[in-house]
């Protein structure tokens, strides 16, 4: 089969390996469909260290090829997604509900991190039953396909922040996990949701996702913008969705006393220690709080998610922007790591 590899910084590329077997509790999914993460980018560019020759990749839909020893309830031809989370649903980690931590620390991403992933022909998912969720039949898998991580992680920073009816929210980042979390934000009832980027398709796209209105940074300073919104108060939630230093202190400049800041971007392997600005911070004691989410995983989360598409709350479809073959896939990351062309989201086509 063919396979989407790290080879250097910079570098990734095709090469044929052999299509994996499926081991007890295991199964091997043809992939129909995938995409290309901002945290794939992260990898390609050596921020977020991963071996040479993994196969990369964490979104899969496909259809079932092997099901290993002891798998049950599934039978192969059967359309699934499966989230980018992967958790056993046995362990310490899962059974206290952390289910993105499973076996230990970000032990729950496991596709493109620590086994080989989904850009491929072909992927080997671990813990099979705990993880294959069937695509209903009035679904397509371009419907499906960024509930595997994208909507469920952007989703997952509304959620850790306990976003309340009534809420007023800035999301800082309208790429594809800030659009997730914008609309997440929609979802949990907010009454103000802000999007701040500069990018005019992402803009565009975040008012359609759900914000109310939109802070093109470039051109305006988003924290006195969301200041004056909020007649001084600050939002009573800020979600960081882009992984810089910059739009995380924006975020804790932005956020209300007692409010909450989400921080769902990925930060660069070599970026130094994360700093908060304290005198924004309220030199510790201004009861902000600072959460930070992997996004849940497992057949139940994929299950709800791919239930809000298919009853209409929410469309995911719209944001993918360009198509390509696998064949094309360093094409593919030229141009969804440039942000050229208006692209938000590639699907992957093997």
């Amino acid at each position: 089969m063919r396979a989407n590899v790290f080879k250097d910084v910079n570098k990734v590329g095709l090469e044929e390996k052999a299509i994996p077997k499926a081991g007890p509790g295991e199964a091997v999914v043809r992939v129909t469909l995938t995409t290309i993460c901002g945290t794939d980018v992260h990898i390609m560019r050596g921020e977020y260290p991963v071996g040479v020759g993994q196969t990369i990749g964490h979104e899969p839909v496909g259809v079932i090829h092997e099901l290993g020893d002891g798998v049950t309830g599934y039978e192969p031809g059967e359309r699934v997604a499966i989230n980018a989370i992967t958790p056993c649903g046995m362990c310490e980690y899962c059974l206290s509900a952390n289910w993105a931590q499973c076996g230990g620390f970000l032990g729950g991403w496991k596709m493109g991190n620590t086994i080989d992933g989904c850009q491929a022909d072909y992927v080997k998912i671990p813990s099979a039953m705990a993880n294959l969720a069937r695509i209903p039949d009035e679904l397509s898998d371009e419907d499906v396909l960024l509930t595997t991580d994208i909507f469920s992680t952007g989703l997952s920073g509304a959620e850790s922040a306990d976003i309340q009816v009534g809420d007023m929210v800035a999301i800082f980042g309208q790429g594809p996990i800030g659009l997730g979390a914008t609309a997440g934000a929609k979802l949990k009832g907010a009454s103000l949701i802000i999007g701040v980027d500069t990018i005019p398709s992402r803009m565009k796209m975040a008012l359609k996702m759900g914000a109310d209105v939109v802070i093109d940074f470039k051109k305006k300073d988003p924290v006195k913008e969301i200041l004056d919104m909020t007649k001084g108060r600050g939002v009573d939630v800020a979600i960081e969705a882009l992984g810089t230093q910059t739009t995380l202190e924006n975020c804790v400049k932005a956020a209300r006393v007692g409010g909450t800041i989400s921080s769902l971007g990925v930060y660069p392997a070599d970026m130094p220690n994360i700093g908060v600005p304290n005198q924004a911070f309220g030199f510790g004691i201004a009861d902000k709080n600072i959460v930070s989410t992997l996004c849940p995983g497992g057949k139940e989360r994929m299950r709800r998610l791919m239930d809000l598409v298919k009853n209409e709350r929410v469309n995911l479809r719209q944001l993918i922007t360009h198509r390509f073959s696998l064949d094309d896939i360093e094409e593919a990351y030229k141009l969804f790591s440039s942000q050229a062309d208006g692209v938000i989201k590639v699907a992957i086509q093997p």
